[in-house]
């Protein structure tokens, strides 16, 4: 299955890139934008512009579609467990929970393997 993981390759490419995950961790477009960000993805908070590693519950402003031996299943535990275990479920109600293992599940499937994106406000964009 194809999912987005952590990537360090392409950062730089913008001022503003920053990685602090794993590289090659399972990573969500971030859940909740901060009033800083919400309007302007160069906020100063950066979650607006990026990724959340469901592993280290760090940031990284790309990512790359990686073929993972992972059923649909699989993935959407995974992305559940990371919002438990970071307490974000208790922020969302259940149907933007929904929402999000959804639009995780469905963000690579149409981007090649090796593709590196970047995120702006939840607007998907490959990078060169």
């Amino acid at each position: 299955m194809k999912l987005l993981t952590a990537t360090s390759r392409t950062q730089g490419q913008r001022d503003n890139d920053f990685t602090f995950c794993i590289e090659g961790e399972l990573v969500i477009v971030a859940p909740l934008v901060c009033e800083e960000d919400e309007e302007n993805p160069d906020g100063g908070c950066g979650c607006g512009r990026s990724f959340g590693g469901l592993n280290s519950g760090k940031a990284t402003t790309t990512a790359v579609v990686s073929d993972l031996d992972f059923t649909r299943d699989d993935a959407a535990l995974a992305v559940r467990s990371a919002l438990e275990q970071s307490n974000f479920v208790s922020l969302m109600d259940p149907e933007e929970v929904e929402d999000l293992i959804v639009d995780t599940l469905e963000l690579a499937a149409d981007l090649g393997v090796g593709t590196v994106v970047e995120q702006r406000l939840g607007d998907i964009r490959t990078r060169p």
